[in-house]
């Protein structure tokens, strides 16, 4: 536990809050797999072998929390094995370890779609009114993060000084990433620009800098749920789909080179970006698919209507 505790004190000012957060839950897991399943507070460095890695596997996956908080799923469980092994690694680097528990473990990640918005439902939310203020105000906001595909923490740190008229006349959003520290320049589409003016007279009656009102993120992902609900869209919406949906039905529908979009995206490798790309190859499969059952179909009526014509009997078999 002294490995861990001298790697989140080193690394407070190097990782994002966000980040530091996500070890100090794996730090609080070690320490239930050590008192829960060992019977022991703490562990020597030397002792960590292949064993202990897969029996905290196991520890992890069998975990039952006794909040409302879901079992850890199989991507929630690597996780927290790889920060543990990067742990590793900076006790390897800091020469207190030898041997490398994780030499023969090999994290398995589940590969996953990214949900994203098609074309029409993001039309059918952006065409829904809302009488509530509270759902107006975060599908305005989910709408414009659809349109500049930034998280919610950007979107949340947003100020007016991040508005910037470029040399094409046109204005730019010129921000950092709060993930990967990247500088990124968005241009501002029209449906975006509009919401920021929308929201521009309350920001300035209430003199704050932020250009838009947010919502915390656990209520905006509670409100969206009742907004897909209400429009009948029957996917697990949350804000960072609006993200996916800028990159996916946004841009890459649309033409826009993938190198593009991973700028716009923010992303420091183009390798991030083609999940998007492969998602996009999927719907196109799909669509394809869609066209030439629709051509058998149209096939087999036509061919039904001239045996009518000619008095025989129907072809009701599809070929």
């Amino acid at each position: 536990l002294e490995l861990i505790e001298y790697h989140n004190t080193n690394m407070a000012s190097v990782l994002k809050a966000g980040t530091l957060k996500n070890y100090f839950t794996t730090e609080r897991y070690l320490n239930k797999f050590l008192i829960q399943k060992l019977k022991i507070k703490d562990i020597y460095l030397k002792q960590l072998n292949y064993r202990f890695i897969i029996d905290f596997e196991r520890f992890l996956r069998n975990y039952s929390p006794s909040s409302k908080r879901k079992a850890l799923g199989n991507n929630g469980v690597m996780k927290h094995l790889e920060r543990f092994k990067k742990m590793i690694h900076f006790a390897i680097k800091l020469e207190w370890l030898v041997k490398n528990p994780f030499g023969q473990f090999q994290l398995k990640f589940d590969r996953y779609d990214r949900q994203y918005l098609s074309e029409r439902e993001l039309e059918l939310i952006e065409n829904t009114y809302f009488n509530s203020q509270r759902l107006e105000r975060v599908k305005d906001i989910f709408i414009f993060s659809c349109y500049t595909g930034l998280s919610y923490i950007d979107v949340k740190q947003l100020t007016v000084h991040q508005i910037v008229k470029g040399i094409d006349n046109n204005y730019w959003i010129y921000t950092k990433r709060e993930k990967t520290n990247e500088v990124v320049k968005i241009p501002i589409l029209p449906k975006a620009l509009a919401i920021i003016d929308k929201y521009k007279v309350l920001s300035e009656r209430i003199g704050s800098e932020m250009l838009l009102p947010l919502y915390s993120n656990q209520k905006t992902n509670c409100y969206l749920k009742e907004i897909a609900k209400v429009c009948k869209i029957h996917k697990n919406i949350t804000f960072h789909v609006a993200r996916h949906t800028f990159a996916t039905t946004v841009l890459l529908s649309n033409g826009v080179p993938i190198e593009t979009v991973s700028k716009l995206l923010g992303h420091t490798k183009l390798s991030t970006t083609q999940i998007y790309a492969r998602v996009l190859e999927h719907k196109i499969s799909e669509d394809i698919l869609r066209v030439v059952i629709l051509q058998v179909i149209v096939s087999i009526m036509v061919n039904n209507l001239l045996l009518l014509k000619h008095g025989k009997p129907i072809d009701l078999e599809m070929h």
